[in-house]
């Protein structure tokens, strides 16, 4: 931090790299250089930039769990109120929370083009605490107001200056066109807590806080946001802001709070990757998409979406229509819906290309496979694209559990094959596992990270072993959730009890959507080096062998009658599940819903212990990441990895006893060691 003069105008330089971070020591800065603006004679007003390549974009969180230092930032932000004279916010990068708190403080915001601003603490679990909520509302209202902050929404700067949010864009050198506008106030301060609130329709509050409870779960913090919102139709602002600052800080120290920190950070350390030294990306501007069905086509999207240009593979031309035509109809429903424009998706549609040729592959430096999950399959495809491939492609399998150096071995050059795992629909989910086979070179490796992150993913990186991380996670869930049902429960209620806990779906509703027979052929294939005296559940293969396959047949774990508002429960369902008890001599006993809570949440920590002494995750909290952002995971709750760490060794070592007891032979205990201890 550090003041510089240009005139009567002070230029107060925010230099905390890398983001600027409104730490303790920021905090302290602002108050010395707001108390030289207040008492030299010789300066008429301020500028508040950022060193670097942003603003502020957002407080350091690692505070957020400690006693806050003085001064806070709401008594940074009622220093620059009640100094005298105007303050200019020179904007660029980012604005987030406390960040865009303080532009609020003061007396105009000017941002550069590619500025974002925006209030994302409900997403951490907590509100904006320094007048946020108090401020944003006497700009845009209250109906506005509700959707920005309990989403988390972040505006674009020609959204913000529409809305009036900023003052200007300044178009040239921002710093000087901010000194500008501290010239042009003239010593006038025109700060927000004197504006009203503008009055809006009771029917149009309504729906924005409908809207919002909905959308964010009915989770505390967004509660907490709306009744501060709400407020300041009827309160003063100081009542209102001593009101949010008490929510802020009881919502702080939260256990929901803590959980979405610990996420937060366990997705920023998942781009880390000292594993793969100083590689440096492949060029990438031409993606080939091998496989026209959904996931090719839905990665395809991504990849337009990113602005590649992209060429989509068929060998069927009638496959190769129908794969357009979904590109086609997505664009064009997002125009319809208002949520792209039409100049927009005609840019998008315009860099795809559609072929049978398989010579047309040479000119990809990305080729993404995506052809029916079975390892004979793929390796004829790799074989195909290996003789035509330019050299330095990166060829990459979208393999959901296969044996990527299987894969790799039938070309000529496995260093340049990696996995790409997308999920579906891949052109919405935000999860991407990039698969290391034990050839992958490092720079093959970090194209793909880099990949990731421009289609706007969370690229996670995992080692070749079945499922990788995400599906050998799952399966452990699934196998624990099969063998409560042998034991006494009934599918409706674990999926109920997990989706309470907070999961998107029950794994049962899951395995119907996805298709019974994804997971018939994963047992099928690990059938012959299963443990022999390993407990298995043949209830999912009975429901397969009566053509049970879920939602596309009409039934599965549960029935979909046509025409139906959903799922239903199917007592033929259970007469199969009681014919398999019986089979086996089980007498079926009453589970409470905590025990499949806490079994679930066992099962993921143990498989998870194994994954890190196998070295296919590289770290305990990218368990965390994936099954948050793969698997319908509640981020509120952090994730198991979180989970296990808040129950501590003894305990967790007890309860591991306690399943393996009910998981009977073939249980293998994780070394818990690796997953309690936290990185550095």
């Amino acid at each position: 931090m550090h003041l510089e003069r240009d005139g009567d105008i002070a230029v107060i330089v925010i230099d905390n790299p890398p983001i600027n971070a409104g730490s303790a020591a920021v905090r302290q800065g602002l108050m010395a250089a707001i108390e030289t603006l207040r008492t030299d004679d010789t300066l008429q007003g301020a500028v508040l930039i950022g060193a670097g390549s942003t603003f502020i974009a957002g407080s350091d969180l690692r505070e957020f769990g400690q006693p806050l230092i003085d001064p806070q930032l709401p008594t940074v932000i009622a220093a620059i109120e009640a100094c005298g004279k105007p303050v200019v916010a020179a904007l660029h990068g980012a604005a987030l929370g406390g960040g865009f708190e303080l532009a609020l403080g003061c007396d105009a915001r000017v941002a550069a083009p590619g500025t974002v601003v925006g209030l994302p603490e409900v997403t951490l679990g907590i509100i904006p605490g320094a007048g946020g909520t108090q401020r944003l509302p006497r700009i845009v209202g209250i109906p506005r107001a509700t959707r920005m902050i309990c989403s988390g929404e972040r505006v674009p700067a020609a959204a913000a200056l529409e809305a009036g949010l900023v003052d200007h864009i300044a178009t040239g050198d921002l710093r000087r066109v901010a000194v500008a506008q501290a010239k042009q106030l003239k010593g006038r301060k025109q700060i927000l807590r004197e504006r009203p609130v503008p009055v809006a329709p009771s029917a149009e509050v309504a729906g924005a806080v409908s809207a919002a409870l909905k959308a964010g779960k009915r989770r505390p913090a967004v509660q907490a946001a709306i009744d501060a919102i709400i407020a300041t139709a009827h309160v003063s602002f100081d009542d209102g802001l001593a009101d949010e600052r008490a929510m802020f800080q009881r919502l702080r120290v939260s256990r929901e709070a803590f959980a979405l920190r610990h996420q937060f950070f366990a997705e920023r350390d998942s781009a880390k990757h000292p594993t793969l030294g100083d590689a440096t990306p492949r060029t990438v501007e031409q993606v080939a998409v091998i496989g026209a069905g959904t996931m090719g086509s839905g990665i395809a999207i991504a990849a337009l979406d990113a602005g590649y240009r992209v060429l989509l593979l068929e060998q069927d031309a009638d496959a190769l229509e129908r794969g357009a035509q979904r590109i086609h109809t997505h664009y064009a429903t997002r125009v319809q819906a208002g949520k792209l424009n039409a100049n927009a998706a005609e840019g998008c549609e315009d860099k795809l290309q559609t072929s049978l040729d398989w010579t047309e592959l040479a000119k990809a430096d990305l080729i993404i496979e995506a052809v029916f999950e079975d390892l004979g399959v793929k390796q004829q495809v790799f074989q195909r694209i290996d003789a035509v491939a330019r050299p330095g492609a990166v060829l990459a399998s979208n393999t959901s559990y296969l044996d990527l150096d299987a894969i790799a071995a039938v070309t000529s050059r496995p260093h340049d094959v990696i996995g790409l795992h997308f999920f579906s629909p891949a052109n919405a989910m935000k999860l991407m596992e990039v698969v290391r086979g034990k050839a992958s070179a490092p720079d093959a490796l970090v194209t793909g990270l880099a990949v990731g992150k421009r289609l706007k993913k969370l690229p996670v990186l995992t080692g070749n072993a079945f499922g990788f991380i995400g599906n050998r996670l799952y399966a452990a869930y699934r196998r624990q959730c099969e063998f409560m049902i042998e034991e006494g429960a009934w599918p409706e209620q674990v999926d109920a009890t997990l989706q309470a806990f907070g999961f998107a779906m029950g794994p049962f509703a899951v395995a119907d959507l996805s298709g019974l027979d994804i997971a018939w052929r994963m047992r099928q294939a690990q059938a012959a080096t299963r443990d022999p005296h390993a407990r298995y559940v043949h209830i999912p293969d009975r429901l397969c062998e009566a053509r049970r396959l879920g939602r596309k047949a009409g039934a599965g774990y549960y029935r979909y009658p046509e025409g139906g508002q959903g799922p239903e429960v199917d007592e033929a369902v259970h007469e199969l599940i009681a014919q398999c008890r019986a089979e086996k001599d089980v007498v079926p006993r009453r589970l409470s819903d905590e025990e499949v809570v806490r079994r679930v949440l066992l099962a993921i920590v143990n498989e998870a212990a194994l994954l890190l002494a196998e070295g296919v995750a590289e770290r305990a909290t990218d368990v965390d990441v994936v099954l948050v952002n793969g698997y319908g995971f509640p981020r509120w709750e952090g994730g198991p990895v979180f989970w296990a760490r808040e129950r501590g060794a003894a305990a967790l070592q007890e309860d591991m006893g306690w399943l393996a007891e009910l998981c009977g032979p073939g249980f293998v205990a994780g070394d818990l060691r690796h997953l309690l201890a936290t990185e550095s």
